[in-house]
């Protein structure tokens, strides 16, 4: 497998349980319905786990175009490589989604709420106010790209021994940080399944709120920017 489909499956593996545990907890008619924030934060936290385990062999596994980017501009990743990774991360996260949505398509037919159904494609946050949220998406990003850059080998990212303690700081900012926006901290993990969401065939859909589309964007992009300056300096 070459770094370009590492990376395709590893980030669809981060959306199969992401978006498989949102879709349990809210979709109607489900086993884990009303699940609750917590298993929300721990399937999130296994997806990353077993997409770091897929990957981390081939590519690094980056797996967030906020990460490649840190790791571009700390002189730990070839910056001629990064429209392949970024290009791989978003065609993993549609893809992932995808999946998610062919695994749960009855159960978004019983839902009736539109909101829920956007859910679980992508973030939105509890309380709107844009550059709030951009700031808490920066935080969050900030926290898990210092924490990647300190694990990462020269030239390659993350190995597989560093795929659990990722998976806690991806489990501990959701618990943490993760109340006013949903904790996207990856251009990829939200904006990928947004377009899904705006294309599929889901019945009684609302549409795909683009008017927040860039903050789950720019916020992570700017936390790993910090980042990785702050780890130039350390």
């Amino acid at each position: 497998m070459n770094a370009f489909f590492a990376e395709f499956f590893g980030t669809a593996m981060i959306i199969v349980f992401g978006g498989g545990v949102v879709s349990n907890v809210l979709l109607n008619k489900t086993k884990g319905h009303n699940g609750g924030w917590i298993v929300i934060t721990l399937g999130w936290a296994v997806g990353v786990y077993t997409g770091v385990l897929i990957a981390a062999q081939y590519s690094g596994a980056h797996l967030n175009p906020a990460v490649t980017i840190a790791l571009v501009l700390a002189d730990k990743f070839s910056l001629s490589l990064l429209p392949a990774y970024i290009c791989a991360q978003m065609l993993g996260a549609m893809f992932g989604s995808l999946l998610v949505w062919l695994a749960y398509k009855k159960h978004f037919d019983a839902t009736e709420d539109a909101d829920i159904k956007l859910a679980v494609f992508c973030t939105a946050p509890s309380i709107r106010s844009y550059w709030y949220n951009v700031m808490t998406e920066a935080i969050g990003t900030f926290v898990l790209t210092l924490a990647v850059l300190f694990m990462a080998e020269p030239e390659i990212g993350l190995g597989s021994l560093s795929a659990l303690p990722i998976a806690g700081v991806v489990l501990g900012l959701g618990l943490s940080l993760g109340g006013p926006t949903g904790y996207a901290i990856n251009p990829a993990r939200d904006l990928g399944p947004r377009i899904m969401h705006f294309l599929l065939p889901i019945p009684n859909k609302r549409d795909s709120d683009w008017k927040y589309a860039w903050v789950p964007v720019l916020g992570p992009i700017i936390g790993a920017t910090i980042a990785a300056i702050g780890f130039i300096l350390f």
